[in-house]
């Protein structure tokens, strides 16, 4: 566990990269969305979202075991997690519901106010809405 212990630093910095990759790159798929650009066929397109996305959440894994602090066991990581399925929820519908342009840019706002939320709760590491 020490070696797990001195990488926290690399782990941590790779988990922050990766979250923001993974942000920046549903910004970028929404907005070809929304352009109806034919790019989104594109096979990287399609297939970058779910690497980006299993390595976060290995290292978001990794860093649960590094720090010894685990969901629905401190309360501010299971905030966080609901953050994080609230987030993926209104992306997806962000980019997949069949309804107007203007309800899914509601809905792309709303998942990046999640992200936002998320981010204040692993910087404190205090839960706001459970005990």
């Amino acid at each position: 566990m020490e070696f797990l212990t001195g990488l926290y630093p690399g782990i941590k910095h790779l988990h922050l990269t990766l979250v923001a990759t993974s942000v920046l790159f549903f910004i970028f798929r929404f907005v070809l969305h929304l352009r109806s650009s034919v790019m989104l066929e594109k096979k990287w397109l399609k297939i970058s979202p779910h690497v980006i996305d299993t390595f976060l959440l290995l290292s978001g894994v990794l860093l649960c075991i590094v720090i010894q602090q685990f969901p629905f066991v401190d309360p501010w990581l299971t905030e966080k997690l609901g953050a994080v399925a609230a987030y993926i929820v209104l992306a997806t519908i962000a980019l997949k519901a069949n309804r107007g342009k203007l309800f899914k840019i509601f809905a792309a706002f709303g998942a990046l106010g999640w992200v936002v939320y998320a981010a204040k709760i692993a910087i404190f590491k205090q839960a706001i809405l459970v005990g």
